[in-house]
């Protein structure tokens, strides 16, 4: 997945960046470009909103991006990142080799899904109302058009999930013994770990301190696969 950073400031390489400088030249090699989101964001492949959020410094581009983003506005990844060195890359007496090439970077498909509501990894809570999108999140290689994305609360499913860290989660997918899964028992919806068993669903914690519960398949309203996490770092 392509990750951006939401912090004032990261720690690039022994040293920290602040996200508001970078956000600045990001917006000036675009404008000195003369070219608007929209057309910046197709030749990226990348939500508009998504450049619209680095520019603002609610989010950074991580390395890959950022390199994708100095070649469409052309300056140099360096300069981009830290301010450091010249803007534009220096022209050579010899035959320009492309950087970059689209060959070697295919384009990833990125979407953006919202975010719904809280999911518990510990106790069971009323469900969740998905018609209702608290935020939304960009993903990416994410083949469900119905996708949506949960926040975690609890820490049953730690190490592996912790509390603040998002789930996707696919009403497409269909989830199979040892999935870790979005289950709604009685109205209530809780993430776990699934084991089908016959006329029952066990529904595993994989934190040691949580215990197990088995419940009824019919007592079972939905079940919806997680098929991508994304750490609250």
């Amino acid at each position: 997945m392509i990750a951006c950073v939401t912090n004032v400031s990261r720690r690039r390489q022994g040293q920290t960046v602040d996200i508001s400088e970078i956000s600045e030249r990001i917006r000036f090699a675009r404008e000195s470009k003369d070219l608007e989101h929209a057309v910046l964001s197709r030749k990226m492949h990348v939500p508009e909103r998504m450049l619209r959020q680095w520019e603002s410094g609610q989010e950074a581009p991580d390395q890959e991006l950022l390199r994708r983003l100095a070649r469409h506005v052309g300056v140099e990844p360096a300069w981009l990142a830290t301010g450091e060195g010249n803007m534009s890359p220096e022209p050579s007496e010899t035959n320009v080799i492309p950087l970059f090439k689209d060959s070697l970077h295919p384009a990833v498909n990125l979407m953006e899904i919202p975010v719904l509501s809280s999911i518990p990894a510990g106790k069971t809570t009323p469900m969740f109302h998905p018609e209702y999108a608290d935020r939304y999140v960009t993903v990416d290689n994410v083949k469900d058009k119905g996708a949506f994305a949960l926040v975690v609360k609890g820490n049953s499913m730690s190490p592996r999930i912790e509390e603040g860290d998002i789930v996707v989660v696919s009403p497409k997918e269909q989830p199979r013994s040892g999935d870790i899964c979005v289950i709604r028992v009685n109205d209530e919806d809780v993430l776990k770990k699934i084991k089908f068993d016959a006329d029952y669903v066990h529904l595993i914690p994989l934190n040691k301190q949580f215990e197990p519960v088995t419940v009824r398949k019919q007592d079972v309203a939905l079940i919806w696969k997680v098929i991508k996490v994304i750490k609250n770092l």
